[in-house]
Order: C-alpha cells, then sequence, then structure tokens
C-alpha cells in the first residue's frame, strides 16, 4: 500500500469543521477499506493555520490538563495557546482530542503535519 498524501488549507475555514475532515482522514475512515485496528497509510498537511476562522467566543475556550495531585489542574484558554505556542499547536490539540485515545493515537498523529 503506498501512502496517500492530504493538503488542507485552512485559510478562510472553521476550525471544528477542517478537524473533523482531519480526523477522519486520520482514522481512515473516507477509504473502503476501513478497519479501526490498523493505521492508515496517509499523510495530511494543514497550510495557513493561522488563517483559521475562530470566533471571539472560540478563543475563550479552555483546555485544561490533570497531574494527579492535589491542585494540580492547569487551564488556559485558546487564545493565550495560541499566543504562546502558535495555532499549530492548537489545531493539533483540537484534532487530537477527535480521535480515540488507544495505542494507534500516537501513530495517528504522526501522519499529521501542521504549518502555519
Amino acid at each position: 500500500m503506498e501512502k496517500k498524501e492530504y493538503t488542507i488549507d485552512a485559510t478562510g475555514k472553521r476550525l471544528g469543521r477542517m478537524a473533523t475532515e482531519v480526523a477522519t482522514i486520520l482514522l481512515g475512515k473516507n477509504e473502503p477499506d476501513f478497519a479501526k485496528n490498523v493505521v492508515t497509510p496517509v499523510s495530511v498537511t494543514i497550510l495557513n493555520a493561522s488563517k483559521l476562522d475562530i470566533s471571539e467566543k472560540r478563543r475563550e475556550e479552555e483546555f485544561q490538563t490533570y497531574s494527579g495531585y492535589p491542585s494540580g489542574r492547569k487551564v488556559e484558554t485558546l487564545g493565550h495557546l495560541a499566543e504562546r505556542r502558535g495555532y499549530a499547536e492548537v489545531v493539533r490539540r483540537v484534532i487530537s482530542g477527535m480521535l480515540p485515545k488507544n495505542k494507534l493515537h500516537k501513530l495517528r498523529m504522526q501522519n499529521l503535519t501542521v504549518t502555519e
């Protein structure tokens, strides 16, 4: 099986719509030979992540992490994360949240490339 290349231009697209499209491709659900226990040989490249259409309400959405220790919860808004790490990291985290959390998660995320 040869590796398929997908290039998505994010200019003017909504974050969630574009992320679901990419998650579907990474899972392989757009292929006729879909199997959920196999990593599809694809390569997805997202161009112009900084030109996404993100509303002000969406910028106030929170990403949170929890270390497991008391008072170990860290909360960061989407806008602050975009300033600190860039829009590429925002896109990666949103797409990562749409993929199943199993042994293939990391392998699927390696097939994603995001450029600003």
